[in-house]
């Protein structure tokens, strides 16, 4: 397996993930990924030859082998770390697919034309993309761990195991080759698979609250501008028109009007506010 590859193909995810999902992505290449290349490979290379039964019984040895490491150590962390990351090249996929569609769109509509604002922001189709990667990578780790653990029936390797399976004639003692090392590199891999699950679990955490964080504000922003609407409705309706200013025309009309006798008998401060009929008569 080309694992330079690997990473060059995954080396885009960085750009689209949040912090959680850039740890996740440290802790694959660098506790897993460089782990398995430089150091489990060794440990596990022809574990095989390392498999020593206490008998002579051609075929013995290779079915006990085959019975008690139906599936080897190593291929099983191969396949796990694919599966573990096919779901990133989706989100990548996905990118790259709103990429050609803003090159299509500008391509019809002229360059200052944008159909997103950022093709790589998580809003969207893209946001349940993303979300769907994680839930699928949190159930690949689960899932493998669980055959890990099923198939050999603890993550515990012994020094010794007893095999009673036909070809051999008998009850035999088989001894495992470098078996502390073998569980030190178990633990160790179990551990950051782990690991990664409690990161997948924190980044879909982060992403659904701040989603619903981001529902509650445009929520509270649109009760906000209806009840300010409401507001401003009924400050300006006229459902009581008695409360609505008056002209200055209408006010003088509502002064109380005398003839021209009768004025020089009223007081001063009345005799100044009433208005002269006899003249406009």
């Amino acid at each position: 397996m080309d694992w330079k590859t690997f990473q060059a193909l995954l080396s885009g995810v960085n750009k689209y993930s949040t912090a959680f999902g850039r740890i996740w992505l440290s802790v694959v290449f660098v506790f897993r990924v460089m782990v398995y290349v430089v150091a489990a490979e060794r440990v596990w290379g022809d574990e095989q030859k390392d498999f020593d039964c206490n008998t002579k019984q051609p075929g013995c040895a290779n079915v006990c082998y085959d019975h008690y490491f139906p599936i080897s150590h190593i291929r099983l962390w191969a396949l796990q770390l694919i599966f573990v990351t096919c779901p990133s090249l989706i989100v990548v996929m996905h990118v790259a697919y709103r990429d050609e569609r803003e090159r299509k769109y500008r391509a019809k509509h002229g360059n200052k034309a944008k159909l997103y604002e950022n093709t790589g922001k998580k809003h969207g189709g893209l946001w349940w993309t993303y979300l769907f990667s994680l839930f699928v990578k949190t159930g690949i780790e689960i899932a493998f761990l669980y055959i890990l653990h099923k198939i050999y029936d603890s993550f515990y390797l012994p020094r010794l195991v007893k095999c009673e399976v036909t070809p051999c004639p008998n009850q035999v003692d088989c001894y495992i080759g470098h078996p502390t090392e073998k569980k030190v590199f178990t633990y160790f891999m179990v551990g950051a698979s782990a690991l990664c699950i409690v990161l997948n679990v924190c980044e879909i955490i982060y992403l659904v609250s701040k989603r619903v964080a981001r529902i509650a504000q445009k929520m509270k922003r649109r009760e906000r501008t209806l009840a300010l609407h409401e507001r401003y409705n009924k400050e300006n309706s006229c459902s009581d028109c008695s409360t609505l200013p008056m002209s200055r025309l209408e006010k003088q009309s509502l002064k109380p009007q005398f003839p021209g006798h009768l004025q020089a008998t009223l007081p001063a401060h009345i005799r100044a506010s009433a208005p002269n009929l006899s003249s406009a008569a």
